[in-house]
């Protein structure tokens, strides 16, 4: 993604993500920090796994902090519309696969971290900038649309529910 375009979040979301950012800047740094000073300690640098993997959680962390700071510029906070009558980012849909009402799937459209989701839920998640995503947004339910799987295949749905996410 890139800094000029919005992104649509909850604002317990947006709170999560300063909160996490504010974590990684101040304590993740010093702690980071630490680990690679007591690794230099240890001496020759060349053959010290302690230092390299310091270094490479040190990498890890800039570019999560790099991201944070990313979305949080981009942010659009606000609640989900009470009965959306589009797709949009923040909804529930329920696709059925070929007009078939008995192949059907529901996911959230966003992703865990803009919607506020907990990671151990078993809820589907699609970004808007997916195929199937990119195809349902700013649909009504009763809307057939198209996508082409990553796999090359055209794959037909009819969009069945669009609900907001509770």
């Amino acid at each position: 993604m890139t800094d000029k375009q919005t992104i649509w979040m909850t604002q317990d979301a947006y709170d999560k993500l300063v909160q996490e950012l504010d974590n990684l800047r101040d304590e993740g740094r010093a702690e980071i920090a630490k680990k690679i000073g007591a690794a230099k300690a240890e001496g020759d640098l060349s053959e010290n796994g302690g230092y390299h993997a310091a270094r490479e959680e040190q990498g890890q962390m800039e570019a999560r902090i790099h991201r944070l700071e990313q979305m949080l510029r981009s942010a659009e906070v606000g609640a989900a519309q009470a009965a959306p009558e589009e797709v949009g980012a923040g909804t529930t849909v329920t696709i059925a696969y070929d007009g078939d009402p008995d192949d059907t799937d529901v996911f959230l459209l966003g992703s865990r971290e803009m919607l506020g989701l907990d990671d151990s839920l078993k809820t589907q998640v699609y970004s808007p900038q997916s195929p199937l995503g990119a195809a349902v947004l700013g649909h009504r339910a009763g809307d057939e649309v198209s996508y082409e799987a990553p796999n090359g295949k055209r794959i037909n749905v009819q969009i069945m529910k669009v609900e907001s996410r509770s």
